[in-house]
Order: structure tokens, then sequence, then C-alpha cells
């Protein structure tokens, strides 16, 4: 009977014996890994092409803004109005970078490895989520810091640029408005497949053809149709919630907006609802997922 001849090799495989950090990192980790993607950071140039034209865009349209009013010696339009005339934009960042953030890795099935000790089901999402809103609201705020720093530089006294900043500040947060509204709706969405393009395609598709139903609703004979109308769609629900909140920062002097009546806190609570939703579908999509 012949002698077995096999041979254990050491390949060097050890344990880790190095910190464990724990729930904590691990969710920074996926953050700051989310905001870099949304970005196209850390990846390919063609993966940069699409996020920094849209970033080249806004910044430039700042930067003119602000060169023709320090000419001129007046503001063409206020930080909010600058939000959402870039709104458009939005919807075409939140269709690339949202199935960049969750649809490969569907796609590939590493899931069950995210999902392992010590990272909860919950905690995926929701950092892919804050990655995605902090991107968007640094695609809106950050050509605004632009425009108020012009405008500071070429204000008469501190008091001038004092009244800047409380422009600018409403404007910072209508810019947080969209980004949380549309993260939450875009990344819903790009989190039901694992195909980009069909990702990118339902997000282009759910943020547009609504807008159809709002203008149907607004000729209707009916008053308070009208005035509702724009709970119809994401787009028109957030410019709803700015009228309401900070009319003035929107519509200017001399030119009608559109009539909410008396509904502007009907937008606010769908508003609140929509991103509730969105959240907590989206936390169901990834339990049911992880169940698998």
């Amino acid at each position: 009977m012949s002698e077995p001849t096999g041979v254990i090799h050491d390949i060097g495989y050890q344990r880790y014996t190095g910190p464990r950090l724990g729930r904590r990192h691990v969710f920074g980790a996926l953050y700051r890994h989310g905001v870099r993607t949304a970005f196209g950071l850390g990846r390919s140039a063609k993966a940069k092409i699409f996020p920094w034209l849209v970033v080249g865009i806004v910044l430039m349209v700042a930067a003119s803004l602000t060169a023709i009013s320090s000419q001129i010696g007046q503001s063409l339009m206020t930080y909010a109005q600058f939000a959402d005339s870039m709104s458009w934009l939005v919807i075409f960042f939140v269709a690339v970078a949202a199935p960049e953030l969750v649809s490969r890795d569907l796609r590939s099935g590493v899931l069950p490895l995210y999902f392992s000790r010590p990272l909860p089901t919950a905690d995926y999402p929701l950092a892919k989520l804050l990655a995605l809103v902090t991107a968007l609201w640094l695609l809106l705020g950050a050509p605004q810091l632009l425009m108020f720093l012009g405008a500071a530089f070429t204000s008469d006294g501190m008091g001038a640029v004092w009244d800047e900043l409380l422009d600018l500040l409403p404007g910072l947060l209508y810019a947080g408005l969209w980004a949380v509204v549309f993260a939450s709706v875009g990344l819903l969405i790009a989190s039901l497949t694992g195909k980009r393009a069909f990702a990118a395609g339902g997000i282009v598709a759910v943020f547009l053809m609504t807008t159809p139903i709002v203008g149907v609703l607004s000729i209707l004979p009916s008053q308070a149709a009208n005035q509702l109308a724009g709970i119809a769609s994401p787009s028109t629900l957030v410019q709803g919630v700015g009228i309401w909140t900070m009319g003035d920062q929107l519509i200017t002097e001399g030119e009608g907006g559109p009539d909410l009546g008396s509904f502007g806190p009907v937008y606010a609570l769908v508003a609140v609802a929509l991103v509730a939703a969105g959240v907590a579908l989206l936390l169901a999509r990834y339990r049911k997922v992880a169940a698998r």
C-alpha cells in the first residue's frame, strides 16, 4: 500500500489581530465611498465625465451670474431661484448617481458581505441615501457659495455682506430640500433593479412623466385642483414648499407665481410623507434582499 503523498503548504494566512472598528466606522466608510462614487472619484475617467460635466455647468452658470451682477450692480436671481433653475440637471444627476450607488452592488451579489456583522441591514441603504443627499446638496450649494463670495467681495460694507448671508442661508436650506426629496425617490427606484440602464430610465420617467399630470390638473375647472396640482410631481412639490415658506425668495417682485391658495401646509406635509415613504420602502426593500 502506497504512502500518502499530499503536503500541506503554509502560504502565510494569518488571523486578523488588528483593531475591529465596529458599526460606526463601517457606516462612515460606506458614506464616504458613496459620496466619492456619486462624483466618479476613484473610478475610471469615463465614470467621471457626466458628474463633472454637470458640476462644470452649474459652476459656470453661477460664475456667469456673479460676473454679470457685479457689472450691473444688482442680482439677477436669488440663491433659491438658482436652485430652481438647475433642478432639471439634478434629475439627470440622480439618474446617473443613484444606480451607481446601489444597482451595481445588487447586480454583483456582494450585499451578503455588507450585511454580515457588524453592519445591520438598515445601515447600508441609509449610508447610501445620506451620500446621495450630500452629493446633491453640494451640487446645488457649492455654486450658491460661489455666488455669495462674488457678491460679498463687491458689497459695500459688512452690513451688505450680512444681508447677503441672510439671503444665502434660505437658498442652502432650499437646496437641502431638493436633495432630500430627489435622493429618497431616486434611490428607491434604483434599488429595485440591478441593471443601471433600467434604473436610470425609471428615475427619469418618474420625475419627467409626472409633470404632464401637473399640467392637466392645473387646467381643471376646480380651483382647489389647480392649487393642489403641484403635489403630483416631485419637482413642483418642492417648488410649492419653497413658495409657501419663502415666496419672496422664489417669486420676483411684479411677477406672479403658482397660486397655492391656503394649501401651502399641504405641500409641506406631502413632501414629508413622500420622503418618509421613500425611506421606509427603501429599508423594506433591503430587508427583503437580506432575507434571501
